[in-house]
């Protein structure tokens, strides 16, 4: 398993570099434990011009500041006051790409997974849905703007590999508010996967 370089995030094109991140292992180590997911589903925001992005013309607040970072950190933001939701921000410095990610296939640390989100016994629900995975995974808003270099948190390459006919391609979900751009074919999951949080998924 091999760490993904910064210059991966830091290419222009945040479509394609979704779709590059479905099949990668997303990494947590806090305090020593790690665990770990494939993941299976994204969405990609395109930064100013894309009216479903907190980036949305040009809007800079204390929470999306860190979008305008260069490509490489997480960004972190509290959904709905209980829902914490895990971003890879991309493309270069001030212009705010993002990458959500919306689902998991969990791989390492299971069983912390389980203590993590309060469930008894493993099923498709503890890493589906972009909530649901950042609980298992212990990611918070106060993990915003730690970079994907370090050991805590990163994307990782196992040599994985999808074929095109494996790769969904859809709207975004819950971006209703965003006009004509709801229906941008920016979301991408693995067909059939149990654990992708919203239809299609085949």
């Amino acid at each position: 398993m091999k760490k993904l370089p910064q210059s991966f995030y830091r290419r222009d094109d945040v479509l394609q570099i979704a779709r590059e991140l479905l099949g990668k292992i997303l990494v947590t180590r806090w305090n020593g434990i790690c665990t770990s997911g494939r993941i299976v589903e994204c969405e990609a925001y395109a930064g100013i011009p894309d009216k479903a992005s907190h980036a949305a013309g040009g809007r800079r607040t204390r929470r999306n500041e860190i979008m305008y970072a260069a490509g490489g950190v997480s960004y972190v933001y509290l959904c709905y006051g209980i829902h914490h939701l895990f971003n890879i921000v991309t493309n270069k410095k001030e212009i705010p790409h993002a990458v959500l990610i919306r689902a998991l296939e969990p791989l390492e640390g299971i069983d912390e997974m389980l203590k993590r989100t309060g469930k008894k016994e493993f099923d498709y629900t503890l890493t589906r849905g972009p909530g649901n995975l950042s609980k298992a995974l212990g990611i918070r808003v106060n993990h915003s703007g730690k970079t994907l270099a370090g050991y805590e948190i990163f994307v990782a390459t196992d040599k994985h590999t999808l074929a095109d006919e494996q790769i969904g391609i859809s709207p975004r979900i819950g971006v209703d508010y965003a006009g004509s751009d709801a229906a941008l074919p920016y979301r991408f999951y693995i067909k059939g996967n149990p654990f992708v949080s919203g239809k299609p998924n085949r």
